[in-house]
């Protein structure tokens, strides 16, 4: 029986569909949870190996002089061009890929969740065991956005929505599937799920 490593599960789902939430209820059941795009933003501002990468890519003026991510200058050149896009997530994936391991076999629990927004978009699920979607309507969704990002546009927030896979491709893809709408209670869905993990953990 292999207990080298815990069995790597992914959460993922739409913007404003609730993964974070959901995430947090795993959180609450001791399962580690590792919020990739959290990591994402500390890997670009402190690590050194892919400071150098995105100077290299996108010049000096991706950092301040004080050496801080410039996120407004960053977000300019990367939302509107999409080889810049891939440029940028070419260089990222890679270090959240590899900074993802090294934390996955630190941990001590049977699963560990790797919560991110572009799990399928980026391929980063062919490496993990099994994947979880938290699906949500998107009238529901874009509402959660706008009240919880006020700064946001409707405008951008379609054009978010608009570069992750549709939530009914998602739901095909994922081996569990949470529905997080007005009706339907997360709990019993996070237990019933969190069951099943357990067993086949205990199951290798």
């Amino acid at each position: 029986m292999n207990k080298s490593q815990p069995l790597l599960i992914g959460i993922t789902g739409g913007i404003g569909a609730g993964k974070t939430t959901v995430a947090k209820f795993f959180s609450v059941l001791s399962i580690p949870v590792y919020y990739a795009d959290d990591r994402a933003k500390w890997l670009m501002a402190n690590d050194q190996t892919l400071k150098a990468e995105i100077i290299q890519a996108f010049g000096k003026d991706a950092y301040t002089d004080d050496q801080v991510l410039n996120r407004a200058f960053l977000a300019d050149k990367v939302f509107s061009d999409e080889e810049n896009t891939k440029t940028i997530n070419s260089l990222v994936h890679p270090a959240v890929r590899k900074d993802f391991q090294q934390w996955a076999n630190e941990q001590q629990s049977p699963y560990v969740l790797k919560e991110a927004a572009l799990l399928f978009e980026s391929g980063s699920y062919k490496e993990l065991d099994k994947i979880i979607n938290v699906s949500s309507p998107l009238k529901i969704r874009i509402a959660r956005i706008l009240l919880r990002d006020p700064q946001r546009t409707l405008e951008q927030v379609n054009g978010i929505i608009d570069k992750q896979l549709p939530d009914e491709d998602k739901n095909a893809l994922a081996d569990f599937v949470i529905k997080n709408s007005d009706n339907k209670l997360i709990i019993p869905q996070v237990l019933e799920i969190h069951q099943r993990l357990l067993e086949e953990a205990s199951a290798r």
